[in-house]
């Protein structure tokens, strides 16, 4: 009987070690396949490094920084706010200016745009702007973090989550493997909305005193919208070409469906905020029910993902400061 249950062990542990080997087999296959210019760059090198940022990120904004808020008053950020929004205003016009300068203003067709993968000045500058809008996604994850110590737990929802964790972990494998090419346009829109986005947030940060130049705010959805259609045209051209010589066409296809995905969830939001006026404050629900227009106070406020960005503000001068809300927890997209 011991004899048979050695035996038993000694098959387990064999299988064990072969799927392990098994594993590190399709682990380096991985590895092999990252563009041999992107491993020079910080975080790139493997994947253990960002996926531990992120976990360290999922254990702090849903267990550890809640607790250590719990019997703590909300901290007032209201000056790193304003400095955080528009220092993403700044940075996310510099990596639209370098894929613009990269090849998109250049040597792009705005159709089938294989990856360069020689190291002229120009490819290399793509791989540089290409690393850079993977890196601000790390820096946005502070968008949760702000709300964990403001305790604005209300806005930490699972696709908030989901923008700033999953997506960023996905982007990096489409940096390392295709740093540009027609891959790279809905990075370039993305960065393009975050322009006006972080705007949004940094002036909505400052107080109610510059509430009179935020009329635009109830467009924010209507600009996500507008976002997540220019990216899946882009890549549904794709699929009626006749040929195409774009190195990784799964790539094309996960933005396909990260754009739909999104242009269904945000439409919805725009449905549920403006045409039911489920999400509008009270006072502005009310009016509409005596035939006013809710939707002229309908507002936004950031989280930044998922995104995920479609904001929704209350009437509080304090909420104004706070420059936050559903928009936003969706953001990033």
């Amino acid at each position: 009987m011991c004899f048979k249950v050695i035996v038993f062990q000694n098959k387990n542990t064999k299988m064990l070690q072969e799927m392990g080997s098994h594993a590190m087999d399709i682990y380096d296959y991985l590895l092999s396949g990252i563009d041999p210019r992107m491993t020079m760059y910080p975080l790139m090198q493997s994947p253990v490094a960002m996926s531990a940022i992120l976990l360290c990120y999922l254990f702090f904004v849903l267990y550890l920084g809640p607790r250590i808020m719990a019997n703590r008053k909300p901290l007032q950020l209201k000056e790193a706010m304003i400095t955080y929004n528009f220092a993403l205003v700044a940075l996310s016009i510099f990596i639209v200016h370098e894929f613009l300068m990269s090849g998109w203003l250049s040597t792009y067709t705005w159709r089938c745009d294989p990856v360069d993968t020689s190291d002229s000045p120009e490819a290399t500058r793509m791989v540089r702007v290409a690393w850079l809008f993977w890196f601000s996604k790390i820096i946005e994850l502070m968008d949760t973090i702000f709300f964990v110590l403001r305790k604005k737990d209300g806005q930490i929802t699972f696709l908030h989550i989901f923008h700033h964790s999953f997506m960023p972990w996905t982007w990096w494998w489409g940096v390392a493997y295709a740093p540009g090419g027609m891959g790279s346009f809905h990075a370039m829109i993305n960065c393009s909305v975050h322009i006006v986005m972080y705007f949004y947030y940094g002036l909505s940060a400052a107080g109610p005193r510059f509430q009179k130049f935020l009329w635009w705010k109830k467009y924010m959805t209507a600009i996500q919208l507008v976002q997540f259609v220019l990216v899946s045209l882009h890549a549904t051209q794709y699929y009626f070409m006749d040929t195409c010589d774009y190195q990784f066409p799964v790539v094309i296809h996960l933005i396909w469906v990260y754009g739909t995905f999104f242009f269904v969830l945000f439409s919805n939001f725009w449905i549920q905020a403006y045409v039911k006026g489920k999400r509008l404050p009270k006072q502005d629900l009310k009016r509409s029910l005596n035939g006013g227009h809710a939707h002229t106070n309908g507002k936004h406020s950031e989280n930044g993902t998922s995104n995920g960005h479609a904001i929704s503000k209350k009437s509080d001068s304090s909420q104004n400061e706070n420059g936050s809300s559903i928009l936003s927890k969706m953001k990033k997209a």
